[in-house]
């Protein structure tokens, strides 16, 4: 080898070529080959490679012999100074060839000057250096206890790297009684391992078995390995659930609470899991039993879970079910004994009641009549009663558990006014048990008291603007009376205040003594006022009493401050002047106000709300007075608006606001200039023109509705009075008070309703009826002349709808009698008086008698059927049972069986259904007595009801449905059912019948209570794969005549158990496959059937045996079955594959199959070029033939697929020479320029001779070497570049470039800044250069006003040693901006005037007004100005010059233009973008200046117009309002007067003619005049609401005439408020 070596400028030294000369003339070959042991340490002998090939020990030395491989790694080591081959690395020959033998190496020893290529083959023979190792440390497999003999596991084989004798050679399995071990041989020489079970599993036995797989080779020394197997042997539901005992017996007392524990049952089921967990259920149970106990379905704990009762059952029996998962059953029974308590109480009926008694009733009246009773039996059932010993009564026994409540002493209801008597009823049980029942019984009332108010003088305040309605506060009076007479209703008496009615202040609440305002309240009118209030109770005679009420009315908030001073009238804007010289303190104005509320409320405060200069005024917080707190400057605006709030002391507060307009000046006209905005005082104006004339069109529309109203009303009235009542005789129109306006439009009040209840177990009512409110009636006799009578009458009325009477009905007392009830009210001497009419039970103990009979008829019999004759068989006359009132009573049964009185039997009252009233009660009967008074005879009756087979069995359900294994055992029961039958007796349940019995039967047994159950169990062994369902039909059968019977059908499932393992489709599946083919390619598809269902029989399939690549190459799907491409495929490294699949179920069942696939070969390899030695870069004078690179080319295909022929590009000085096999040598082949080519591609292409042929390329690049001999040269001499101004410090102005044609460092161009001066400065403070890049940048923001030209010098270098360099030279030029906008000279903008220029009326077109003078410091067109008129008061009138800025007329002034002109003008540059200037110029059109003055300032003649027009409004709203007031104030007027004409002629002793006005009631029934009761009545027996409706007249006041009075007509107290009668005023009265 030659090198040449160029040292760099820096002192680096590189390799810049590198020469191999290769003398190919001289080239030999040759081949040797050696064997060696595997795990050779470093450096040991493998064989003399100089004598093996004849090469001397010199001619290695001087060729360089050296060893070249193709991979990274070099196991042997070339020692050239004794010529032998060494161990470089430790080899192994599993990690170099894996399962291939025999193993080889291979390399190369390459010698040079001649270049002399030698192949060497290295044989590594195998040591027993590896130990057979498995996959896994340990194997886990689940396989269920059912599992069949014969069943096979198939199992991963080890692996052992070794091959030949020292690679496995046996496999052994221990222990091996259950399971043996089946080893096959495979055609790769691999070993397919099965597990094959011999003897069957018991979980129960043995849960888990462990065993050792043992795998030998057969090397020296001897290795194996081992693997641990672990099985769990999976449950199968072959055991059912054990119950701990059949039978459970248990005691519990009646009563205990729910919860109570009352034993709890066990099972044990064998299995485990899910077979193994065990439920409860009641299998079979009687309705009441599952009411009563509940069972826990984990635990098996019974507790209570209802009411025990002894009386009811002494004992229940549960059969108890036990069930595992798996369909097996096991059944035991609980006997409940129920333990007998003392736990009944007496109980006590009350037969009759009279819940009220007079106070002077005599002793010995009887007040009720009771039962006692006692569900208990011996010494628990015999009972005392009494009652307690502090009231004025006694207890007396009659008859055999009936007791009588009399009175013993006078009754005193002042005293006393109600009695409670507590009955007590005890037993003679241990302990003894007791009830107890309280009565009241009320002591009836005289009216003797009149009411009281709790103080004879109220008074209350209330606050002013209180809403009408409002509740100023209650009155309250007691009276000591009870009852109706204590009824108090409160009256107001009328009165006047001020002139006016009292009631038009306040009104009375009759009912509750709630006065509430009639009106709102207004403290600056009234201050105060009293009134008195009566309060009468509703007794007969009434008695009142009356209390005085003062009614204070408090003052409120409710008036704004008005704000007198300063007047907001809108006709100066400003109203107050104040000089630039004033001092602080200055008095500016004083605002002054007013409230008209009184106390703190007119207490007022003034604050400055807004400002337009907070810091110049203040507001004197008492007196309103507006200073100066400050020094007023000339800064201060013209133009000062303040804001002040007037604010009063209430709560809430209320306020007024006021704007004064302040101005800060020292002349008017300054104050004029500054003043000219008055647009809110128009909109204030036209605000209120807007609800002024709302307001007008409000009160009119009202004004005119009222008189279309009352106008209506008159006329309907008059149409009215003339259609119904035609005289001739003079009338005087007098309503008398409280008549009865029978159309219910008149005046008076409504009536009231009275309910009465008629019956014992009426719900609501039996009977209503209406009444008037009053017991004295207006009657008319046909034969008088025009006097007026009473009748008195002592008739009831009760049943005389169309008599003329109306009875008042009293609900407040109620007497009842064995469910009657009777009232009798009678009329005397003028007064009302009510009788009541009490029955009695007369009991003569002397004289009772006691006795019982007994019936027996079948259920289900007709309504009306007869019973029995209870007269015959007691011995009693028909008669006797009619006039002692036979009645049946106690107990429910009165329903069932009812009295004919005048037969003296019993019949059937409703059909009797047995099995509803008794159940399953055996025999069935009813118990109640037949009572008769006078004397009282009590009779026991029985009536026993037969029972008819009318009921057929009946199951709780149509359909069950049931699973069960298939694998259950016979025996195995199921479930237990019964049937119910309401029946009994022969009627009852007889048996059961099932079908078929193939697989299942029945077996009929009987609990302690004589309940038939059935229980079904399993007769044949099932199998799901024959039948899958059953369909059982079970019987039930009774022993009536005729039979009935009941069916139940049961849905069996035979659940699947997993005793069939998968089959293959073929033992063995064989496919072949293309190498290379995509992924997803389906190789062939794998079935297996299971003849289990459900989860047993699904199928999945897994890898069983493999070696490591094959799971990347292929993915087989576990569901389908689907075997296909997962990697790629190779026909090289495998020809062939067998893989182990197995298929499992879910159950732990497997089969095993082998996969066969064949690989079928393409020409799919591409040869394979490597670079063995390359020499780059290379001298530009290297000689023809130097040695470039040498490759080596391979192709791992056989026969043609792998012979190479190799070429390279054409037009290149290069060639390419083949040296030894697959070798291949590049030289040069021409003089190589490096400038026109710096470096040449050079690409080899190998191309094999398969079918299709494959190729290969590799391009290699070589860099021809460089020698520095270019300078840079700049793209141009000079440079020019503009920069605009103001830029910003850092801007790139442009950038320069120079190339240099040499290569790398020498290529590499560096610019620099010449230094120099401008302007006394360095050019290094005004630009920049970037050495590497050549950019240039300003150092500064340029200003084209100071700066217009620069110009620099630049020096490009290169980095080669010497450098060489060139200069350019840049010139910079800076370029204007448009930066700075016009600024205006005239006119100057000062605001000092409002007029800046006149123009007289009688300037012509063209007219120069003024000129806008403005000017711009850029130069250029960024310089040029123009002027636009941008907005003036008349576009019509002036222009602007566009150049000059002259603004001129551009029409004749003419009178109609406005005084006022303002124009703004906008004054704009040239520039991109433009920058501009706006300038105001008001201009004025006038000929003097005092005209322009009056112009500036005359704008009141628009405030005149507004104020004449609200003016005009406000008196037109005042008028309509008065008309409109006074309407109301006339019609007001004309009703008192009426109404106080009709109060004289009241009172008047004259004789007055009894005219009846239209409408109104003539009671007697024989006047011209309608009737207005309506009847409805409902005479059923099982009325739930009403049996007699009786409407009545609709008001309840009517015309009474007192017999003792000498000709005039008196008024009665009225119960209900008049307030809605029309034609009288408002009088006030309770209602009951």
């Amino acid at each position: 080898m030659g090198f040449m070596w160029r040292a760099g400028r820096r002192g680096r030294w590189q390799i810049l070529v590198l020469i191999l000369c290769v003398n190919i003339l001289d080239s030999a070959a040759g081949q040797a080959r050696y064997s060696i042991p595997e795990e050779q340490a470093e450096g040991s002998f493998v064989g003399n490679i100089g004598r093996d090939l004849g090469l001397d020990v010199a001619r290695l030395i001087s060729g360089k012999a050296r060893i070249i491989t193709k991979g990274s790694r070099q196991y042997v080591d070339l020692n050239r100074d004794k010529g032998i081959l060494v161990i470089k690395e430790r080899v192994d020959r599993e990690e170099l060839c894996g399962q291939i033998t025999p193993c080889s190496f291979s390399f190369e020893v390459i010698i040079e000057n001649p270049i002399q290529l030698y192949r060497v083959t290295v044989e590594v023979v195998d040591i027993n250096d590896n130990t057979p190792s498995f996959p896994k440390d340990e194997i886990n497999l689940k396989i269920v206890e059912n599992a069949a003999s014969g069943t096979r596991f198939s199992l991963e084989s080890a692996e052992d790297p070794d091959v030949g004798i020292n690679n496995i050679q046996k496999y052994t399995l221990k222990p091996s009684d259950n399971f043996k071990l089946e080893v096959q041989t495979q055609p790769d020489g691999g070993h397919f391992i099965e597990m094959v079970m011999q003897n069957p599993l018991d979980r129960e036995k043995e849960e888990t078995h462990t065993l050792v797989l043992i795998a030998s080779d057969g090397g020296a020394p001897h290795r194996s390995g081992t693997v641990r197997i672990h099985i769990t042997v999976l449950d199968a539901n072959d055991n059912a659930p054990v119950c701990g005992q059949p039978v459970y017996k248990a005691d519990v007392k009646e009563n205990s609470p729910e919860g109570t524990v009352v034993t709890t049952v066990s099972a044990h089921d064998a299995d485990k899991g899910l077979y193994g967990e065990i439920t409860f259920s009641i299998a079979h149970v009687a309705r009441e039993a599952k009411q009563l106990f509940e069972l826990n379905v984990n635990t098996g704990e019974i507790k209570v879970a209802g009411k025990l009762d002894f009386e009811k059952s002494k004992t229940y029996q549960l059969n108890v079910k036990a069930s595992d998962h798996g369909g097996y059953t096991d059944t035991c029974k609980v006997i409940i004994q129920i333990l007998d308590e003392n736990d009944n109480v007496p109980t006590i009926q009350l037969m009759s009641f009279s819940n009220s008694l007079s106070e002077d009733s005599a002793p010995g009246t009887t007040v009720a009549v009771v039962n006692v009773d006692d569900a208990d039996s011996d010494g628990n059932g015999v009972v005392k009663c009494s009652i307690n010993s502090d009231v004025p009564f006694k207890i007396e026994s009659s008859l055999t558990g009936y007791y009588t409540i009399v009175t013993e002493s006078p009754l005193d209801r002042e005293s006393i006014t109600d009695y409670n008597i507590t009955i007590t009823v005890s037993d003679e049980g241990s302990p003894p048990l007791s009830s107890s029942k309280t009565i009241n019984v009320k002591v009836s009332d005289v009216n003797d008291t009149p009411p009281r108010f709790e103080k004879p003088e109220y008074s209350k305040t209330v606050p002013e603007n209180n809403s009408p309605g409002f509740s100023v506060f209650t009155l309250s009076a007691s009276d000591a009376d009870w009852g109706q007479n204590a009824r108090v209703s409160y009256f107001l008496e009328e009165q006047q205040i001020n002139g006016v009615a009292v009631s038009s202040f306040v009104s009375v609440n009759s009912e509750n003594g709630v006065i509430h305002a009639v009106r709102s309240f207004d403290y600056e009118q009234i201050k105060w006022f009293e009134f008195n209030v009566t309060a009468r109770d509703a007794g007969s005679p009434p008695l009142s009493s009356v209390a005085t009420v003062r009614i204070m009315i408090q003052d409120q908030n409710d008036n704004a401050p008005q704000v007198l001073y300063p007047v907001q009238t809108g006709g100066s804007l400003v109203a107050e002047m104040v000089p630039r010289s004033a001092d602080v303190g200055y008095l500016v104005t004083k605002v002054v106000a007013v409230d008209v509320d009184s106390g703190q409320n007119a207490w007022l405060s003034y604050k400055l709300q807004k400002a337009t200069d907070r810091a110049l005024f203040e507001v004197g917080l008492q007196n309103g007075e507006i200073r100066t707190i400050r020094q007023v400057t000339d800064k201060d605006a013209v133009k000062q608006r303040l804001t002040v709030v007037v604010e009063d002391n209430g709560q809430p507060s209320r306020s007024a606001t006021v704007n004064v307009n302040v101005a800060v000046a020292d002349s008017f006209p300054e104050v004029l200039s500054e003043f000219t905005d008055f647009t809110h005082d128009k909109e204030y104006n036209d605000n209120l023109t807007f609800y002024l004339v709302l307001a007008l069109a409000v009160v009119s529309f009202l004004f005119i509705t009222c008189l279309v109203v009352i106008i209506s009303v008159k006329i309907y009235r008059w149409r009215q009075s003339r259609i119904l009542y035609h005289s001739n005789l003079p009338v005087i129109p007098y309503y008398p008070p409280r008549y009865s306006d029978t159309l219910g439009t008149g005046t008076l009040q409504h009536v009231y309703n009275y309910e009465v209840c008629r019956t014992t177990d009426s719900r609501k009512s039996d009977c209503k009826f209406g009444t008037v409110g009053s017991q004295n009636v207006l009657i008319m006799d046909p034969s008088s002349t025009g006097t007026m009578q009473r009748i008195q009458s002592e008739k009831s009325i009760l049943d005389e709808p169309d008599s003329p009477i109306e009875v008042r009905m009293d609900t407040g007392i109620t007497w009842t009698l064995m469910a009657l009830l009777e009232n009798m009210l009678l009329f005397s001497n003028g007064r009302w008086i009510k009788w009541q009419v009490h029955a009695f039970i007369l009991v003569f103990l002397a004289e009772a008698t006691l006795s019982q009979i007994r019936y027996s008829i079948p259920e289900e019999m007709r309504k009306g059927s007869f019973v029995g004759n209870v007269a015959e068989d007691l011995g009693i006359d028909a008669k006797r049972m009619k006039s002692g009132g036979a009645r049946i009573v106690n107990g429910d049964s009165s329903e069932y069986i009812r009295l004919d009185v005048d037969k003296g039997i019993l019949v059937v009252g409703e059909r009797i259904d047995r099995e509803l009233l008794c159940a399953q009660t055996s025999p069935c009967s009813m118990s109640f007595e037949m009572i008769m008074v006078n004397p009282m005879q009590l009779h026991s009756i029985v009536v026993e009801v037969l029972d008819v087979n009318d009921n057929a069995p009946v199951f709780p359900e149509k359909e069950i449905h049931l699973e069960i294994i298939e694998s259950a055992p016979p025996g195995t029961e199921l479930i237990q059912e019964s049937a119910t039958d309401p029946d009994v007796g022969s009627n009852a349940l007889h048996g059961y019948t099932l079908h078929p019995t193939t697989n299942f039967n029945i077996k009929i047994q009987s609990s302690p209570n004589g309940v038939k159950y059935v229980q079904l169990y399993l007769y044949n062994a099932l199998d799901r794969e024959k039948e899958e369902k059953l369909l059982l039909t079970l019987t039930a059968v009774d022993g009536g005549e005729p039979q009935r019977s009941g069916t139940l059908k049961i849905h069996i499932t035979v659940l699947d158990a997993n005793d069939n393992a998968p089959i293959f489709t073929q033992s063995i599946f064989k496919a072949s496959v293309t190498e290379n083919v995509p992924k997803g390619t389906l190789v062939t598809t794998l079935s297996a059937t299971d003849a289990d269902e459900g989860t047993y029989g699904r199928v999945t399939y897994h890898f069983n045996r493999m070696s490591s690549n094959v799971a990347d190459i292929f993915s087989l799907d576990e569901n389908t079955g689907e075997l296909t491409v997962n990697g790629q495929i190779d026909y090289e490294q495998n020809k062939m594959f067998e893989i182990g699949v197995q298929a499992k179920d879910q159950g732990g069942h497997s089969a095993s199959t082998k996969v066969i696939i064949e690989v079928n070969d393409v020409n799919d390899n591409a040869p394979i070029i490597t670079v063995t030695s390359f020499s780059s870069p290379i001298a530009e004078d290297s000689s023809s033939g130097t040695t470039v690179a040498i490759i080596n080319i391979k192709d791992i295909d056989s026969g043609k697929n792998g012979k190479i022929d190799c070429s390279i590009n054409t037009k290149i000085p290069f060639t390419i020479h083949s040296s030894l096999k697959n070798y291949f040598t590049l030289l040069t082949d021409g003089v190589l320029d490096r400038e026109r080519n710096p470096d040449y591609n050079i690409t080899f292409t190998a191309v094999d001779e398969g079918n299709p042929p494959l190729s290969a390329n590799k391009t290699i690049t070589l860099r021809v070497s460089d020698v520095n001999d270019n300078a840079p040269v700049f793209e141009q001499s000079s440079y020019e570049a503009n920069i605009i101004e103001n830029n910003s410090p850092g801007f790139s102005v442009f950038s320069v470039k120079a190339r240099d044609s040499d290569s790398g460092q020498n290529a590499r161009v560096s610019f620099l800044l010449i230094d120099s001066q401008f302007n006394g400065n360095a050019i290094s403070s005004y630009i920049s250069v970037n050495a590497e890049t050549g950019a240039i940048h300003a150092v500064r923001s340029f200003d084209y006003e100071q700066i217009k030209t620069l110009e620099i010098f630049i020096k490009a270098q290169d980095g080669g040693s010497p450098p060489l360099s060139s200069n350019a030279t840049v010139k910079i030029n800076i370029q204007d901006q448009n930066d700075n906008a016009p600024q205006v000279l005239y006119p100057v903008q000062t605001g000092g005037s409002l007029v800046a220029e006149m123009v007289p009326r009688s300037a012509d077109v063209g007219y120069l007004v003024t000129k806008v003078v403005a000017v711009d410091v850029d130069s250029g067109q960024n310089a040029w100005l123009s002027y636009k008129l941008q907005k003036a008061t008349d576009r019509a009138l002036f222009e602007v010059g566009l150049q000059n800025g002259e603004i001129r007329t551009i029409r004749q002034v003419t009178d109609k233009d406005a005084v006022k002109q303002r124009l703004t003008v906008v004054v704009e540059d040239n520039g991109q973008p433009s920058r501009s200037a706006t300038v105001n110029v008001n201009v004025a059109v006038a000929d003097s200046f005092p005209e322009v003055l009056s112009e500036f300032t005359d704008f009141t003649h628009d405030k005149e117009y507004n104020d004449n027009l609200t003016f005009y409004l406000v008196l037109a709203l005042a008028v309509v309002s008065f008309l409109f007031i006074t309407c109301l104030v006339v019609i007001i007027s004309v009703k008192i007067y009426r109404w106080r004409q009709s109060r004289i002629l009241y009172h008047s002793n004259l004789p007055v003619i009894p005219y009846y006005p239209p409408r109104y009631s003539d009671t007697l029934g024989t006047g011209t005049l309608q009737h207005v009761y309506n009847y409805e009545v409902c005479r059923t027996t099982d009325s739930r609401k009403s049996d007699c409706k009786f409407g009545t007249v609709g008001s309840q006041n009517v015309l009474i005439m007192d017999p003792s009075s000498t000709g005039t007509m008196q008024r009665i107290q009225s119960e209900k408020s008049i307030l809605d009668e029309p034609d009288s005023p408002i009088e006030v009265s309770s209602a009951i």
